[in-house]
């Protein structure tokens, strides 16, 4: 399902990346400035953002994800945890309603695209909460909160955690916002694992706390 669903959105980004640069986008070979570790086993993907299912999201860029060997294993433990990173063109300030709204946009797209099939009366709508947060030491800003949405794997309802950090480079106009999403508990370990993708992420650029 996840290999399906984010090959369609990589072909619909390639189509636009096609008509706006004259050459696709290829994720997995694209070369990022940055360093995101990919674990062992671990998935990836990439695609372009503006996002084709959540055009009211207002930035461009590229989306890089990192999907734990469990995440979609209904069994594990791991079901539903991942990791992504938005690399956004220009400065980008975010508080958080932005975030709220982001993830909402973000998450009702998701689950429209993948719920085509899914009875009407099955469906909820998303719910974000999200609030800035003590800052985690290299970042501009910390958020955490939770999403509850339709799990369109299962067909039934959902809650993930969720923290969210911000970066910036100098001299670089360019912003990085970092995703960690799961349903476990932040005292689960599989948030060790998240959260060791952000401490080892690096960039070409110094970071700044501005």
């Amino acid at each position: 399902m996840k290999c399906l669903v984010f090959s369609v959105l990589f072909l619909a980004n390639t189509i636009v990346a096609a008509q706006t640069t004259h050459a696709p986008f290829d994720g997995h070979h694209w070369e990022a400035p940055y360093t995101l570790p990919i674990p062992n086993g671990w998935g990836i993907e990439r695609f372009l953002i503006p996002i084709s299912f959540a055009p009211q999201i207002p930035y461009s860029g590229v989306e890089d994800i990192r999907f734990t060997p469990g995440w979609s294993d209904a069994k594990s433990d791991e079901y539903w945890s991942y990791a992504f990173l938005w690399y956004l063109d220009s400065s980008v300030m975010m508080d958080a309603t932005t975030i709220t709204n982001n993830l909402k946009f973000y998450y009702t797209g998701l689950v429209n695209v993948n719920g085509s099939g899914i009875p009407a009366d099955k469906i909820i709508p998303v719910v974000t909460s999200f609030a800035e947060v003590k800052t985690e030491a290299g970042d501009v800003k910390t958020f955490a909160g939770t999403i509850r949405m339709l799990d369109y794997m299962t067909q039934k309802p959902i809650f993930l955690n969720g923290k969210v950090h911000q970066k910036t480079c100098d001299g670089v106009n360019k912003t990085f916002i970092f995703y960690e999403l799961s349903p476990q508990p932040m005292t689960h370990k599989v948030w060790n694992s998240l959260d060791l993708l952000w401490s080892q992420f690096t960039s070409d650029k110094p970071f700044t706390n501005k």
